[in-house]
């Protein structure tokens, strides 16, 4: 064979081995082969970062206060007064007590008559309570701003329990609705507004009564 040849095989032989080489020491660097049909298109090598991981805390019981408005049929607007006590089975459901208290206004037959007077001072005195479940139907986030978010749910609620409203005790059907909003991992604030239906007799014709409330409320979870 001429040895034109024979060089012609020796320095490919040579170039060979050196792409091999070349090729295992990617390999063996990064973990993939990168060639011209192969190549490197993401940087698996990531860098790591610190993650605040969530503190809210896992209690079931919900407890607190709220202040508002109720509407008693016929005999006008006052402010309201109650505490609330929730617990929570899961993520979606609870059972809450609420009692509350107001003082009922004048109705306008009371008020065009000057001296006529329906009832007592201690018969104006409203007060309910009531024990109802409640279904968080939709969580969520509150943004505020761009780099805080406060975690939130809107829930319904449904219940009973018994009104002491013009000397007489009423049964009471409960229906409300409200935003739940995380201010921290312990304190929550509350906006609910909630319907006590109930009979009533006191001007003379029995007749259904719907009294709405309005409410801002402070809990803690312990």
């Amino acid at each position: 064979m001429d040895r034109s040849v024979h060089l012609f095989l020796l320095n490919a032989l040579a170039v060979a081995g050196l792409a091999c080489a070349s090729a295992a020491s990617a390999e063996s660097a990064d973990g993939v082969g990168v060639t011209a049909d192969n190549p490197q298109v993401v940087d698996p090598r990531v860098e790591r970062r610190d993650i605040n991981v969530a503190g809210i805390d896992t209690e079931n019981f919900e407890a607190g206060a709220y202040i508002g408005t109720i509407s008693i049929e016929d005999f006008g607007s006052d402010v309201v007064f109650g505490a609330r006590l929730a617990y929570h089975f899961s993520e979606d459901l609870f059972a809450e007590i609420n009692i509350a208290t107001a003082e009922a206004g004048k109705t306008s037959y009371e008020d065009l008559s000057g001296s006529a007077q329906l009832l007592t001072d201690s018969e104006r005195k409203f007060t309910s309570y009531d024990l109802s479940l409640g279904w968080n139907i939709l969580p969520g986030e509150v943004f505020f701003g761009g780099h805080r978010a406060m975690p939130s749910s809107f829930y319904l609620t449904a219940g009973a329990g018994s009104t002491r409203f013009g000397g007489d005790d009423n049964f009471t059907v409960a229906l409300g609705a409200g935003m739940r909003l995380l201010v921290t991992d312990w304190l929550a604030g509350h906006l609910t507004v909630r319907d006590l239906a109930f009979d009533s007799d006191l001007l003379g014709k029995s007749k259904q009564t719907h009294n709405l409330q309005v409410n801002l409320g402070v809990t803690a979870f312990f």
